[in-house]
């Protein structure tokens, strides 16, 4: 199994980033998929959920700016980044989920938002 980030960089206040999350090795489709982040000195947290059915979820610091989406041909979750604060610098990292028995993570991207 293999969750691979990409997409990650610097961007300036206000800007705007795209992640993605290649999954292989597992049936994606029914894998619901989690975007977490991790800023230095701090805690890992929940950012945004996708469920195999569409469905979303978003902390409430993501709430607006953030979206979640997902590509079942492609085996993809994105999370498109609006807005950005230097709040939001952190590793993110891809999370996929299925019951309470499979549960993969991807290496990380690194977001840094500073001008």
């Amino acid at each position: 199994v293999q969750l691979v980030e990409s997409g990650g960089g610097l961007v300036q206040p206000g800007g705007s980033l795209r992640l993605s999350c290649g999954a292989s090795g597992i049936a994606f489709r029914v894998f619901t998929m989690h975007w977490h982040r991790q800023a230095p000195g701090k805690q890992r947290e929940l950012v945004a959920t996708i469920a195999d059915d569409g469905r979303t979820t978003y902390t409430d610091s993501a709430k607006g700016r953030f979206t979640i989406s997902r590509d079942n041909n492609e085996n993809t979750v994105f999370l498109q980044m609006d807005s950005l604060k230097p709040e939001d610098t952190a590793v993110y990292y891809c999370n996929a989920v299925f019951s309470t028995t499979y549960n993969f993570w991807g290496q990380g991207t690194q977001v840094t938002v500073s001008s």
